[in-house]
């Protein structure tokens, strides 16, 4: 299996397993760092054993496949998505002019006011452990950031990649993600990350920045219902 196939669960059992809730076949990040979780296999043994983890709440799983109904889950919403490895990037942030500030635990009220308001993808108190995350301030207003967030061998994850409405146009993005990319391949790591299918924008700035697609994916949000619990 490659690194990036199935690449919550694999996050899961190797690079970030110190993360993870374990129920049989299912894995899932701890509720303060992430919604996200995997399972071995899509089967009924891999959904029970995510439900068991679940407990009533919801959980967020990428598949291969459009999310086929299943007793005892609702289905909150999804969408295809798009993963993408990076390729090479000519772009060099240094040179622009622009400081950029490494976020840690004392900035994570801000992240999580960023991210409510500009919704990169899901992001929790903890979110800001999973790795390095960067940030540009304007008037000692955070209106900028990027981050890591899944690990697997050989590869880290670009993601949180946003900008404040009011400061957008200004390249903060293509600067940030630079700067995440340039420490990945620091240690010796290939980028890359996850993008809605029908997010065009995102993808052309993603394709300038060297990124390819590499597969075609679907991402499910699904609340445990019920029934089968």
């Amino acid at each position: 299996m490659h690194p990036l196939d199935n690449v919550i669960w694999q996050a899961l059992t190797t690079r970030q397993a110190r993360f993870a809730e374990t129920c049989g076949c299912a894995r899932k990040f701890v509720p303060e760092v992430s919604p996200l979780g995997g399972f071995e296999k899509p089967d009924d043994d891999g959904y029970a054993s995510l439900a068991r983890l679940v407990r009533g709440g919801t959980g967020a799983v990428f598949l291969d496949e459009p999310y086929q109904e299943r007793p005892g889950w609702t289905f909150v919403v999804g969408a295809p998505l798009l993963q993408m490895v990076g390729d090479s990037s000519e772009f060099d942030p240094e040179k622009n002019g622009h400081a950029l500030v490494e976020l840690g635990e004392a900035d994570s009220p801000e992240m999580l006011e960023l991210t409510a308001l500009t919704k990169p993808g899901p992001f929790g108190t903890r979110t800001h452990e999973l790795g390095h995350y960067f940030g540009m301030r304007s008037s000692g207003r955070l209106v900028a950031m990027a981050g890591e967030r899944l690990k697997v061998p050989g590869y880290t994850e670009v993601s949180a990649v946003c900008t404040h409405p009011e400061h957008t146009g200004r390249g903060y993005a293509r600067i940030l993600m630079n700067g995440v990319m340039r420490l990945i391949r620091k240690r010796g790591e290939i980028p890359f990350l996850h993008v809605r299918a029908d997010n065009t924008r995102a993808i052309g700035l993603y394709q300038q920045l060297g990124f390819k697609v590499r597969k075609r994916m679907h991402f499910a949000v699904l609340r445990r219902s019920d029934e089968g619990s």
